[in-house]
This record gives structure tokens, sequence and C-alpha cells, in this order.
């Protein structure tokens, strides 16, 4: 079973209860180790859809107090990966290849990432440009993530 299709098994096995979302939290952060590091909280997924949080606490702050500017990039990656993956056919796969981000405010408090994209149809070798929206608590934007997937067959 492929990274993708583990990845999807899952969510549809266990999304469904905040018990499930925990450990399938707990599950993508086994597979992608550094993603794992911010502790996302997945939310919501479905084909070009996702939903992520991340926790405000001490070890994704930074020296004024708010959340450090990497920790808040890690978070636009994965939420755009995960919208990405979980659209793809079977038979590809997806590789980040650029990634860029705009900071509009002062991060604290409890992040939340939403993307919507479409993801290709096939498996043919393209690069998709897709950005995701950090919001914090209040709903005020402080960040809009931009990923470059390149991708292509198995």
């Amino acid at each position: 079973m492929s990274f993708v299709q583990q990845l999807l098994a899952s969510w549809g096995e266990l999304g469904s209860t905040p018990e499930g979302r925990e450990r399938f939290d707990q599950q993508l952060a086994s597979l992608v180790p550094y993603s794992g590091t911010i502790e996302p909280h997945v939310l919501e997924l479905s084909p070009g859809h996702a939903l992520v949080a991340m926790d405000d606490r001490p070890s994704v702050r930074n020296h004024l107090d708010s959340l450090h500017a990497v920790a808040i990039m890690n978070l636009g990656e994965v939420t755009t990966g995960l919208a990405l993956l979980a659209g793809l056919p079977a038979d590809a796969r997806a590789i980040l290849v650029g990634l860029s981000i705009d900071y509009h405010n002062q991060a604290r408090g409890r992040l939340v990432a939403s993307c919507d994209c479409t993801p290709p149809a096939d498996n043919s070798k393209t690069r998709c440009e897709i950005s995701a929206r950090l919001l914090d608590e209040s709903g005020e934007e402080v960040a809009t993530a931009t990923a470059r997937w390149a991708v292509g067959p198995v």
C-alpha cells in the first residue's frame, strides 16, 4: 500500500471521532517525522481539502514569545501536502520542490491552516502551486504559505 493509500485509509477509519483523529495525528507524525514536530491536528481531510490546526506551546515559540516562523511554515506545508495527497491517484506521488510564506501578523494562540486545491487527475509529470491560509483564534490571517509540488508517477 502506498503512503497516500495508507494515509487515506487511515483517515477513513479514524477521522470521524476525536479519539480517532488523535490516533491519525500520531500516525501522521510517525510517517512524516519533521511535520510531527509541530504536532499537527488534522480537523478535515478530503481530496483537495485539508484543515489542520497547531496549538501554541513552548516548543513552537520564538524568543519574542510568539509562534516561530518556521513552525508556521511547517503548518502551511503539511496542510498543502495533505490536501494534494488526498486527491492524487494511487499511481502518483508528490514531492515538495519549493516553499514560500508571507507573514501578515505576529502569531499567538492556536492556528488553523486551510487549503483547497484541485489535484491532478492522473500521474503525468506536472508542478502544482498550492496555497494555505493560516488564521489565528480570532479569525485573523497571520500568514499565507505557498508550496510548489512536483507530481509524477510512483
